[in-house]
């Protein structure tokens, strides 16, 4: 059976126009569209200054006929998402989920470090997926996404706060070949790339658009539509991603 995700990230919401009109025109288009995602990812700084109302808010925008996955970016606060958008007590541990959509399974991760922009998974994290990963069948195919990509994307802004200690995560994927692929945001412009010898793939951002090194200085360019991505996994567990801005 083959699975359609959406992915969207960097939301940024901070109760100003812009930022809610252009979240609530990506939501438009995937509720819109004719045939309905089997789920969407949304990986991190949903909130831009990690207040309730803004959580409130992207309760609102997020509200879907489709299941909605989230995870936590460096601009998010553990308390205020979880009471807004999980419906839970305050708390603050790391928010890690699994979700299973479809035959596969979905493990939504916290790669925040409060008060910092670089990313790590810490011990709670990686017991969690350890235990996780353990206890699905061998022939379930699992995506991990969390917030910062733990490769360098060649722009010194996120590589400055990309995943620390990487090679942590590269040696627990080497024991669990059912992981497919790895899915994060953070940076602002798609990619595509490897890591430990999976696809690593990099959502675009809602908010702004990275511009590159060799298309001028200013990092953010802020002229460029909304975008997001589908992933399709296909029935040999084989990703593949199209890239879409949002007009």
């Amino acid at each position: 059976m083959t699975i359609l995700l959406a992915q969207i990230s960097d939301l940024h919401l901070d109760g100003s126009e812009r930022a809610t009109e252009r979240a609530t025109r990506v939501m438009n288009y995937l509720r819109a569209l004719p045939q309905p995602v089997d789920a969407l990812l949304v990986t991190g700084d949903i909130a831009d200054h990690g207040d309730p109302a803004e959580y409130e808010e992207a309760a609102r925008i997020l509200a879907a006929p489709f299941p909605v996955l989230t995870c936590p970016g460096n601009h998010d606060v553990r308390t205020a998402y979880r009471k807004a958008l999980l419906g839970e007590a305050p708390a603050e541990g790391p928010i890690n989920r699994v979700h299973r959509v479809g035959r596969a399974a979905v493990l939504m991760c916290d790669s925040t470090i409060p008060g910092r922009d670089e990313g790590r998974l810490d011990a709670e994290t990686y017991d969690w997926l350890t235990r996780t990963l353990d206890a699905l069948p061998a022939d379930t195919p699992a995506l991990i996404a969390f917030h910062q990509p733990p490769v360098e994307l060649h722009h010194p802004l996120p590589d400055a706060h990309r995943l620390e200690q990487p090679e942590q995560l590269a040696a627990l994927l080497a024991d669990y070949p059912q992981v497919t692929a790895v899915i994060t945001g953070h940076a602002h412009t798609a990619a595509a790339s490897t890591f430990a010898d999976r696809p690593l793939i990099v959502g675009p951002a809602i908010t702004w658009t990275l511009r590159l090194p060799w298309e001028g200085e200013a990092p953010a360019d802020r002229t460029q539509p909304p975008a997001l991505a589908f992933h399709i996994l296909d029935d040999t567990n084989r990703l593949t991603t199209h890239y879409r801005v949002v007009l």
